[in-house]
């Protein structure tokens, strides 16, 4: 049986779909945008304030299902821009202790929802 996991310290899904699903001990986090969970506000101001955000939405999710970066073992990261690549990696990096950072790819999209310029979802294990 999966266990829908939710706090309202991360964005709510703007789709048919759940912040986060454990399966086992398998923890599945969708896809997080810039977006403030409390107030809805597109943080756009830089590429490093919309990745801090992203982060901070995904820590909320890794709490919410007792969980911390540690526990992440795949990360998905998807930008507008690869000249962001470097600032982007700057923010993320902060929140991972380099040598036991999960396996990660990063792609250029042509597009992301709400006219975003990053989305990140991660996967990780109790």
């Amino acid at each position: 049986m999966k266990q829908i996991i939710f706090t309202e310290k991360a964005p709510s899904p703007i789709g048919p779909y759940n912040q986060a699903v454990l399966k086992n001990d398998t923890l599945y986090i969708s896809g997080q945008i810039p977006m403030h969970p409390e107030t809805g506000e597109i943080i756009t101001e830089s590429i490093e304030a919309e990745t801090k955000q992203v982060m901070e939405n995904l820590k909320a999710i890794l709490k919410a299902a007792d969980m911390t970066f540690e526990h992440v073992v795949k990360t998905s990261i998807f930008i507008t821009d690869m000249n962001d690549f470097s600032a982007i990696n700057a923010v993320y990096g902060s929140y991972l202790n380099e040598t036991t950072a999960p396996a990660r790819e990063t792609v250029q999209v042509a597009a992301l929802p709400k006219n975003v310029n990053i989305e990140i979802s991660m996967i990780a294990i109790i």
